[in-house]
């Protein structure tokens, strides 16, 4: 098993090492395995954890949602581990509902972000025209 240290498991993630650091301090990351005087050091796992982290954190789920989807472990990891998927029903709804209200959240920021962007699209064909008519009355 590789290990990798903070700074190598911040770059493979993309989560900076002080944000790896209060996640540890908050309880959303469980303490990561040390080694040599306390330093810290992530497994493939570890970083394949902070990258799914990573991806809720850029949909704009918040800390709290967050911290409630992962708090009971990785399901595929216990089913792996013999776990009966009936046994894992709470959390699996759990997961469906902090999910389907993230789902309606990003629907909305969607449908506001079309808007902007179709106001902005509005604005650069006006301009466009602008500079052409400028250009046919040379």
């Amino acid at each position: 098993m590789f290990l990798y240290s903070i700074s190598k498991a911040a770059a493979m993630s993309g989560i900076s090492p002080y944000t790896l650091r209060y996640y540890e301090k908050i309880g959303l990351l469980p303490p990561p395995k040390r080694q040599n005087g306390g330093r810290r050091f992530y497994t493939e796992t570890d970083i394949q954890f902070l990258t799914f982290l990573k991806s809720l954190k850029e949909t704009g789920m918040s800390l709290e949602d967050v911290n409630e989807f992962v708090k009971d472990g990785c399901i595929l990891e216990k089913i792996n581990s013999g776990v009966k998927p009936s046994q894992l029903n709470p959390s699996i709804n759990k997961r469906i509902e902090i999910l389907t209200k993230h789902l309606e959240k990003m629907e909305i920021k969607k449908k506001e972000l079309e808007k902007v962007m179709s106001a902005a699209k509005e604005k650069l064909e006006y301009y466009d025209s602008i500079l052409k008519e400028e250009v046919e009355n040379k």
